[in-house]
């Protein structure tokens, strides 16, 4: 999630100052705004949203409808008074009254999220179909998206609308640019083949090209498993279980579910050597745990039907979360729907309270 953000960041200042595309994913904190805007009524958080609003809220949102906690009225109202006339999202908007236009900094990201919280929280059709008509409207001509309309396609977000207009009831295999390319195209482009070195790497999704060269990337990897299943992040909990595998070489006909299990086996071998990801954050020159990825793979395993492989991760989520997810909404949320996918109580989500904290935020 941070790392979503991260990226929002970094793509709204190469847009609104240079006009430039992105620079490739980097975990770099995003730019602190001159004046923090006052935080309205309605909205998760006590946080500057400038960046995370319409994402945290719609998590949050999601997360209560899962665990039938009835939002707020002024939440809802806060989430859909931040869409565009034309079903765009900005990442958030300090005054919703004021009418979208050029300067507008689009989020297909937070559109995408939107889309699974407005569908889940239901009667909000007219809303959802303007959002993914506005996200088909952005698709890049190679079939993915970009965080920012205009910018070259990433992995992460090609994988995040494919999953929102799934959860639609669009057919992403149908959702074709003008070029031609669908949705799925776009993804699989993504996708470490069996060429990849080194060889534990293949299955995995990266972000974006770098010199010509794709890395694995747990963020992308995560979203492209719920994408390449045409699943939301609202997973229901698996009544069987089966095993991971790694990507069978060589590799048949393009197929997403096949990708997105490859996917998974890859996920499942991350998380064997410490029970979590890893990340090396800004500043530092050694991995530290990853916790925000680490629940999204367990999601996506359990979307995958993995649930003994998901099994070490949700425990070690358990016992090391709560710093993590502190007052933090979109966090919160995030482990509310790992409990949910993984038939786990979050009410009892290693002696926290997820909904309570949730709520209380």
């Amino acid at each position: 999630m941070n790392v979503r953000r991260s990226a929002a960041a970094l793509a709204a200042s190469a847009v609104l100052c240079v006009g430039a595309a992105p620079a490739a994913l980097a975990d770099t904190p995003p730019p602190a705004p001159s004046a923090p805007p006052v935080i309205p009524s309605g909205l998760f958080g006590k946080a500057d949203p400038s960046y995370d609003g319409v994402w945290r809220q719609s998590f949050a949102l999601l997360a209560q409808q899962t665990v039938g906690e009835k939002p707020a009225p002024q939440a809802v109202d806060w989430l859909t008074g931040q869409q565009c006339a034309n079903g765009g999202f900005a990442s958030f908007r300090a005054d919703a009254t004021k009418a979208c236009d050029a300067t507008t900094v689009y989020d297909t990201n937070a559109t995408a999220v939107a889309v699974q919280a407005l569908k889940a929280l239901g009667g909000k059709d007219a809303q959802v179909k303007k959002a993914t008509d506005w996200l088909k409207s952005v698709q890049n001509e190679d079939g993915g998206w970009a965080y920012v309309p205009g910018s070259p396609s990433e992995g992460s977000s090609t994988s995040i609308v494919i999953s929102a207009l799934a959860v639609a009831g669009e057919k992403p295999a149908e959702v074709k640019s003008k070029a031609g390319k669908s949705a799925y195209d776009g993804l699989l482009s993504f996708q470490l083949g069996c060429s990849a070195e080194p060889a534990g790497d293949r299955g995995a999704f990266g972000y974006q090209p770098a010199d010509g060269k794709l890395a694995a990337n747990a963020d992308a990897t995560a979203a492209a498993v719920l994408a390449g299943l045409g699943k939301g992040t609202l997973v229901e909990p698996a009544t069987t279980d089966t095993p991971t595998a790694p990507l069978a070489c060589p590799a048949g006909a393009a197929d997403p579910a096949a990708a997105a299990q490859a996917a998974a086996g890859y996920l499942a071998e991350a998380l064997k050597k410490d029970g979590h990801l890893t990340a090396v954050t800004p500043g530092a020159d050694q991995p530290t745990p990853d916790t925000g990825n680490t629940a999204d793979a367990v999601i996506a395993l359990a979307a995958a039907g993995h649930r003994q492989a998901a099994a070490g991760a949700l425990e070690w989520l358990k016992n090391n979360s709560a710093s993590w997810s502190n007052r933090n909404p979109a966090a919160l949320a995030t482990l509310v729907l790992t409990a949910h996918a993984t038939g786990t109580d979050p009410k009892a989500f290693g002696g926290v309270d997820l909904v309570a904290a949730l709520n209380a935020t």
